[in-house]
């Protein structure tokens, strides 16, 4: 692997997140052949400008890798104008871009993973997103990575030839959905991402990554996937402009590297199965459901007084 993906890391106001999401990259075995480039969001609150400045204190002298670079925004672009950007000017300048946001511990072999699936299907245009991170599965038969049609956004990658197909409208989006298109899309009715898409319309949330699945959901694209996670989400703190406090997407990173990818383009039905019956159950029990809700409550509000 000659010529490695750039790596794209968006950072805001959290600089333990931040230094944990870096000390995991730099151990990664690729890093120090890497670029990284650190795209720094401005503050959008006279209350987060000293976080923001401790952040990019905290980025401004990283080593570790072949070479850094950050990209320190003056005004507050928003999560997603800022992934969008970035993405965009790295694919157009590489041909292809590894996406990172500030809460992700990554195995020390994920970039490789990473490169090598970059490289193994760049040539496959039926391939649009690699995903890094996993939910927790009970089907431990699955081999080591699979195809699948749904689009993970912790921790990805993808070529300039996949991304050209975003569709930032969400109207453009939704007018070519169907029934049977928002049941597949919605993993047949066990995930909310067909809601996430209505939200986004009525203004309820600025997602880029809804967008992004569903861009490359109606293109009838791919996405390979490790069945054992190679991240882990440390988000689900409160501490996140778009995340609760949670831990149901809770994982153990895989501890060696990929070895098997598939030959045949496409989506595996035992990991589908297996995807739709995670979905189904994540939330537990009512009580358990109850306990978490009682739990959220107490942190976000009786702990901050």
């Amino acid at each position: 692997m000659q010529n490695l993906a750039p790596i794209a890391l968006f950072v805001y106001n959290r600089p333990d997140h931040t230094r944990r999401t870096l000390a995991c990259l730099q151990k990664n075995l690729l890093a120090q052949e890497s670029r990284l480039f650190i795209f720094s969001d401005g503050a959008k609150t006279a209350a987060d400008k000293d976080k923001v400045y401790e952040v990019r204190a905290l980025v401004k002298d990283i080593t570790g890798f072949k070479s850094v670079k950050m990209i320190a925004r003056k005004e507050n672009m928003g999560l997603a104008n800022s992934i969008i950007g970035g993405v965009t000017q790295l694919v157009n300048e590489f041909g292809k871009v590894i996406v990172f946001e500030d809460d992700l511990l990554s195995s020390p072999y994920t970039l490789q993973y990473f490169n090598e699936s970059l490289d193994k299907y760049e040539q496959d245009n039926a391939v649009m997103h690699i995903g890094a991170y996993m939910f927790g599965l009970d089907d431990k038969t699955l081999p080591e990575t699979f195809f699948h049609h749904i689009a993970t956004s912790w921790g990805w990658a993808t070529w300039a030839r996949a991304w050209k197909n975003f569709e930032p409208d969400i109207d453009k989006l939704i007018g070519q959905f169907d029934r049977q298109k928002i049941q597949k899309f919605s993993i047949d009715g066990t995930m909310n991402f067909w809601k996430q898409m209505q939200q986004f319309k009525a203004g309820k949330n600025n997602s880029w990554a809804i967008r992004w699945y569903a861009s490359v959901f109606l293109k009838g694209g791919l996405t390979l996937n490790p069945s054992h996670s190679l991240v882990h989400n440390i988000g689900h703190d409160g501490t996140g402009v778009h995340s609760n406090i949670e831990n149901m997407y809770g994982v153990n990173i895989a501890p060696k590297p990929v070895k098997y990818f598939p030959v045949e383009i496409k989506e595996n039905q035992k990991a589908h199965q297996a995807i739709k019956r995670f979905l189904k159950n994540r939330k537990g029990s009512l009580l358990q459901r109850g306990m978490r809700l009682v739990k959220q409550w107490q942190i976000k509000y009786v702990g901050k007084k």
